[in-house]
């Protein structure tokens, strides 16, 4: 295997661990707040409060982890990623009050921050085909937020909610420690241009592509992340007796829903590479409207599948976005440029986050979500739809390398 190539191949199994990681270790606490309730008894909208400051550094601490990526280095912006958040996890897993608890989730917040505006140019660095790369990478991201309610549920269940936060931190601590040793040993060669540069864009086109990529990636990560950490009080209210009583029964319908959707982004990264990006990305935020009408209204099992399918159309849109975005910026302001959309994408969806305890407090249940979702995807498509054109010339063939 040629140096380049390992590289890539590296670089990519690197850059989806920590995808994984980024999206588990923030919600954890959407099924442990569940075991919260009972041992701290404490009401589930004040708990769940708890979470919000994590919430928004996830979303703000993107742009100065951007910025420090260009600035000084993105392998070891990698490298700080791995070890503080699996050190913040491990000081969560020993909290012993709500405000030791909500500082420890803010720690995670903050550290896990650092992987989307960093990691994601970093991979599109190393990758030579960026749509299946990102498609590919979008799978373990997804499988992090799958996996996320079965871990926090199974070791709950089996050792305390303490459990639920440490052991997976020391398992993140020693992914760092592997990378490190992975750069070191040249495993990973960081070089100055990308595996596969993609054509440059027309200058006259980028305002108006970043103005309106920054309204549908605020809608997007809404969508995301309000449905990420309220799909397991919604299932523990709308599936009635079907995922049983406990913690981990309920964390398993989530995280099943997770896993079936997180293969979408392999179709939706083959499609950015062979198909008009803005089109595929419009058709996804198209598609999810009649979707959030029909789970408005289901009630029961039927809710599980359609979950899937309502994810599946968020995160297809994924592969595209990234690479449009990649498209629109010059290689020296990726790791800045990135940190603006995860800003966006993350830290204003934690605003939105805020309104789930307000929802719940006011009427009893989560149902009114899927009308805002509803918006939000709508309000999402007129902007996908208004990105410019892609000139034929400068779309390329990734699969070929042309």
């Amino acid at each position: 295997m040629s140096q380049p190539a390992r590289t890539a191949t590296v670089a990519l199994s690197f850059a989806s661990a920590a995808h994984t990681y980024s999206h588990m270790f923030v919600l954890f606490y959407a099924t442990v707040v569940l075991v919260l309730e009972r041992v701290w008894q404490m009401p589930y909208a004040e708990l769940f409060a708890l979470s919000i400051p994590g919430a928004v550094m996830y979303g703000v601490a993107a742009l100065p982890a951007g910025w420090l990526a260009d600035r000084w280095s993105a392998a070891g912006m990698m490298a700080i990623f791995f070890i503080g958040t699996g050190g913040a996890s491990i000081l969560t897993g020993l909290a012993e009050g709500p405000w030791q608890l909500a500082a420890g989730l803010t720690a995670i917040g903050t550290f896990s921050a650092i992987y989307h505006p960093v990691g994601v140019p970093w991979l599109i660095k190393h990758s030579r085909n960026h749509g299946r790369a990102l498609g590919l990478n979008g799978v373990f991201g997804s499988g992090g937020t799958a996996i996320a309610a079965l871990v926090a549920g199974a070791l709950a269940d089996l050792w305390g909610w303490r459990a639920a936060f440490m052991l997976p931190g020391l398992l993140c601590i020693a992914t760092g420690i592997a990378f490190i040793i992975a750069i070191r040993l040249d495993f990973i060669v960081e070089g100055e241009g990308e595996a596969s540069p993609a054509p440059s864009s027309a200058r006259s086109d980028r305002a108006r592509a970043f103005a309106l990529l920054a309204i549908t990636v605020m809608c997007s990560g809404l969508i995301y992340q309000l449905t990420a950490y309220a799909l397991p009080k919604i299932f523990a209210e709308r599936l009635f007796d079907f995922a049983g009583q406990s913690v981990l029964g309920i964390g398993g319908f989530v995280s099943l829903v997770y896993l079936v959707s997180s293969f979408s982004q392999l179709l939706g990264g083959e499609l950015a590479d062979r198909l008009p990006r803005k089109l595929v990305y419009a058709a996804c935020q198209l598609l999810q409207v009649p979707i959030f009408a029909l789970a408005y209204l289901i009630l029961g099992p039927a809710l599980i599948p359609l979950a899937a399918v309502m994810i599946s159309m968020n995160l297809m849109a994924q592969p595209a976005e990234n690479s449009l975005l990649a498209h629109y910026t010059p290689l020296s302001w990726r790791g800045k440029v990135f940190g603006v959309k995860f800003l966006l994408t993350l830290g204003v969806s934690a605003v939105g986050l805020s309104l789930i305890p307000l929802i719940h407090a006011a009427t009893g249940n989560l149902n009114a979500l899927f009308i805002l979702l509803g918006f939000a995807a709508s309000l999402s498509f007129l902007a996908a739809i208004a990105l410019p054109h892609e000139r034929p010339k400068l779309r390329v063939d990734m699969e070929s390398g042309d």
